[in-house]
């Protein structure tokens, strides 16, 4: 079953992504956000292709995949582009008095591509909480509002289906960009960690955010 968000799809993995899992965990740009010292091997992925077989309450850890439809529309945060008649870019026209649900019930036939991932991880089903991480990997794909929904509709998730009281996340107090997308979707600061991460600029505090849901 995938999870549906208001632009945006969050699927299980499958074995076809380990090429694409293999480019991003391997790109060294990222590494300083994802704590990754070593390159990722095709072996080490496959493992853990074959761990995400499992439930999320056995391991405690899982993987999705952000896909987007092949041609969206979206405006630079978002929001749908097309309005009631208009044709997007594929063809598709939005019919008038058309809801939200019946146009995602289109794009669920559209071709998807995968613009990043979103892990949670140690799941605690006592406290009912998650960790939550999250990377959409082209630059071109960001800004788009990708990220955004992502995190809110597996929010919802964690709420309405997992049944959790709260998802947190811990990210370098120098970026920037995910501070603001997590303090837009309802995180706060809770907790500062002083000199918690070493850095290429030096020693970097780390900053747990949570929301409690």
């Amino acid at each position: 079953m995938n999870i549906e968000g208001r632009i945006v799809r969050l699927r299980a993995v499958e074995p076809a992504d380990i090429d694409r899992m293999y480019l991003w965990e391997n790109d060294a740009s990222v590494w300083e956000v994802s704590g990754t010292l070593v390159p990722f091997s095709r072996h080490t992925l496959q493992r853990f292709l074959d761990e995400q077989a499992y439930d999320l309450l056995q391991t405690r850890q899982q993987r999705l995949i952000i896909e987007v439809p092949e041609t969206t529309g979206q405006t630079d945060d978002g929001q749908e582009a097309m309005q009631d008649g208009q044709t997007g870019q594929n063809g598709q026209t939005r019919q008038a008095g058309q809801t939200g649900l019946e146009m995602r019930a289109v794009q669920a036939r559209q071709a998807m591509r995968a613009v990043g991932a979103l892990d949670l991880f140690e799941l605690d089903m006592l406290h009912r909480r998650v960790g939550l991480g999250i990377l959409i990997h082209a630059e071109a794909d960001r800004l788009h509002g990708y990220a955004r929904d992502a995190v809110e509709t597996i929010c919802r998730h964690a709420r309405e289906v997992l049944g959790l009281h709260q998802v947190w996340c811990n990210v370098g107090a120098a970026n920037e960009a995910s501070l603001r997308l997590f303090a837009a979707c309802g995180f706060r600061e809770t907790c500062r960690k002083r000199d918690w991460l070493r850095t290429a600029e030096g020693w970097q505090d780390e900053v747990l955010l949570q929301r409690i849901l």
